[in-house]
């Protein structure tokens, strides 16, 4: 039994446990940042692929309803690309869906510009 080494310490275990945990949480953070790149770009294709395929559907059925064979399609194919181009535009510079187009403020920033707002002379300053 002399022959028996010590067992290793807690500490080096614990040491040894936490550098595992820290390399695994590093491969996962960059496979789950690919993952939301492919994820954007698949979401772009399919704005633009989309907004064209209603827009020559629609283009297609006005001409079999009303006879002018290519012209609502070609008129409603540029349409449909237009609106395919806008949306990939606002997706890609953040903006959404909202009203006007514009970002929603941060409700730090909102605050910010509400206590600015209050320390700021307010009329005009009157001489005696």
């Amino acid at each position: 039994m002399k022959d028996d080494r010590p067992l290793p310490s807690l500490e080096k275990l614990d040491e040894e446990l936490r550098a595992a945990e820290a390399k695994r949480r590093k491969t996962k953070a960059g496979s789950e940042d690919q993952g939301q790149g492919l994820a954007f770009a698949m979401r772009i294709g399919v704005e633009i692929v989309a907004a064209l395929i209603v827009g020559v559907a629609i283009g297609y059925f006005l001409d079999q309803w009303l006879g002018t064979k290519p012209w609502f399609l070609l008129l409603f194919f540029v349409l449909g690309a237009a609106a395919g181009f806008m949306n990939v535009f606002r997706v890609v510079g953040g903006l959404g869906g909202q009203v006007g187009y514009r970002q929603v403020e941060k409700p730090e920033e909102e605050t910010s510009r509400r206590a600015d707002a209050k320390n700021a002379p307010q009329g005009r300053d009157i001489d005696d």
